[in-house]
């Protein structure tokens, strides 16, 4: 399901997890507003899921650590709030994870190190706080800055600019993605 830039506007309903043979849902760049429903992780098949640049609120429902098929998770852009759990670490097959422009709080949970297949993490413009995990080296990301041609795109790996994250920095992190604290 690709609908992105359709003018859609309110809430995700949660007749959405009904749609359980769903592999890939793409709602970018519309008005959508509310929360997540929980319902969504009935969607177990999804591989995909694009709800960047809405204006979703509340908490990222954990129930998304559920969608352990997710390879492909992008809800920057968004006004969520709370604290990223350890819910995310369940979300193994995960190459791409942004939660960019968001207000999302509190310490980045070591079960981010659980995300081996991860290549792209997008952090950036949130509160985050406290120290980076120090095994956040671990993962497969390309730690010297941008993977040329993505897509057509230049894009940068790792952002973790504009947080409030303290020192003593991993030492995989350069200037370049770790940014203004």
């Amino acid at each position: 399901l690709q609908l992105p830039s359709s003018g859609l506007s309110g809430e995700i309903p949660p007749e959405i997890g009904e749609l359980i043979n769903l592999t890939y849902l793409n709602l970018f760049s519309n008005q959508l507003t509310g929360e997540i429903p929980v319902e969504i992780e009935n969607l177990t098949n999804l591989t995909i899921l694009n709800l960047m640049d809405n204006q979703l609120t509340g908490d990222i429902p954990p129930e998304i650590g559920n969608m352990t098929n997710l390879s492909y998770l992008n809800i920057g852009s968004n006004y969520f709030t709370g604290e990223l759990t350890s819910w995310i670490g369940n979300l193994i097959n995960l190459w791409y994870l942004d939660l960019q422009m968001n207000q999302l709080s509190g310490n980045i949970p070591s079960e981010i190190s659980n995300l081996v297949n991860l290549i792209i993490l997008h952090l950036n413009d949130n509160n985050f706080s406290g120290e980076i995990p120090g095994d956040i080296c671990d993962l497969s990301i390309y730690w010297s800055g941008i993977l040329p041609d993505f897509h057509g795109l230049e894009l940068l790996n790792f952002d973790i600019h504009n947080n409030n994250l303290c020192p003593p920095y991993p030492e995989c992190l350069t200037e370049l993605n770790l940014g203004y604290q």
